[in-house]
């Protein structure tokens, strides 16, 4: 029988070509379509990132104008999908809220099975514009309060704000919550963006790629992390304790910590180094200094203990945290973010489709094996 070199969990092979996001995970770069993600942060919004991924250039005045225009302009949902959300059982998490959303959401494209290059755009500035509304509508639905419509002078960053809590965000939160957007825009070959590929590649549609996508993102050791990451320090502040000492004893038995150590990176994510930064300026800006100071204490008694670098989760929670945003919303807000890359790996894979169809290795019976009938076993 054949042998071939088998890469558990696939790590470190390459699957498919790409122009959209460049990693050096020993060198800790991160670059989309070659601009490094330092620059992005510090310059860039989300809308002309996304348009930098979409396109593969940075758009000029007039036509990031024109996009983040027809971005608002599909700010819009079918009433029925509303209705949707008011039926969904109050047990219900909001990831498998906008999982089921976003599918649902096809019933209502007019040409839901179209895959050629202009109708994924056109899904593309749905999709982005829609995840926000979705997350935002059903968090005030099972809060009962009112629906708050987008506000068409609003960026992406500001009006998600304004949908989740009803009132205007300060410039200082919209800038913390568009930076955080573009760091989560795009990250090569993960776990969704690769989910969403393979169903693009069977050309199925956009949205059933989405939704594929965001499955593989509900796990905890993929967008769900930050949850974990968060749960965590409401446990030290629950007990009272001392962080160091909660997690002296994690790992003392074995158990995971999640928001350190990365697939890619052998160094600090470069996201995490501006987490970080906002993490502790929102801080300092509401006085309130607490989940900052933990996390601080936990991240350099890790990389101490266990040579591990905080990665993209660890800070991004006590940064949504910092913002308002209750716990259960942090992996949709993931989603919020990661749709503009999704996109981009779609539109990209159905421009040049193949098939991806891997092998497996096979650990079975050696063959062949008898079949035995009923009578005899």
């Amino acid at each position: 029988m054949a042998t071939a070199t088998v890469v558990k969990g696939l790590e470190g092979v390459v699957a498919a070509n790409s122009g959209i996001c460049w990693i050096d995970g020993y060198a800790g770069v991160l670059a989309y379509r070659g601009i490094d993600i330092h620059e992005l942060a510090e310059n860039s919004s989300f809308e002309e990132t996304t348009c930098l991924l979409w396109y593969g250039k940075l758009p000029g005045r007039s036509a990031l104008q024109e996009f983040s225009s027809k971005l608002a302009e599909s700010r819009q949902l079918p009433s029925e999908i509303y209705s949707l959300l008011r039926s969904f059982p109050k047990s219900a998490t909001p990831m498998e809220v906008l999982r089921t959303a976003v599918s649902a959401l096809s019933f209502y494209d007019p040409a839901e099975n179209a895959v050629d290059h202009d109708s994924n755009v056109r899904k593309a500035f749905a999709l982005t514009a829609q995840l926000p509304m979705l997350v935002a509508a059903f968090d005030r639905i099972r809060k009962g309060r009112d629906i708050v419509q987008p506000d068409p002078s609003l960026s992406h960053a500001a009006n998600f704000l304004w949908m989740l809590h009803g009132e205007k965000p300060i410039p200082a939160a919209t800038r913390t919550f568009d930076i955080a957007l573009i760091l989560h825009a795009d990250h090569e070959l993960n776990a969704s963006t690769f989910a969403a590929r393979v169903i693009a590649g069977t050309l199925a549609d956009m949205h059933s790629a989405i939704t594929g996508a965001i499955g593989a993102l509900k796990g905890p050791l993929h967008g769900g992390a930050n949850e974990a990451v968060m749960k965590m320090l409401f446990e030290i502040a629950h007990q009272g304790g001392d962080p160091v000492e909660y997690v002296r004893s994690l790992l003392a038995q074995k158990k995971k910590v999640f928001g350190f150590g990365h697939r890619v990176y052998r160094t600090e994510d470069p996201r995490a180094t501006h987490l970080r930064k906002m993490s502790e300026q929102l801080s300092r800006d509401s006085g309130n200094m607490k989940w900052f100071e933990m996390s601080r204490r936990i991240e350099e008694f890790v990389r101490n203990e266990k040579k591990l670098n905080a990665n993209v989760d660890f800070y991004s929670a006590s940064t949504y945290t910092t913002l308002g945003i209750d716990l259960d919303l942090f992996t949709p807000i993931f989603a919020i973010s990661r749709i503009a890359g999704w996109a981009a790996h779609v539109i990209e894979q159905l421009d040049d489709n193949r098939l991806i169809r891997p092998r497996a290795e096979y650990t079975g019976p050696e063959y062949p094996v008898k079949y035995v009938p009923i009578e005899k076993r």
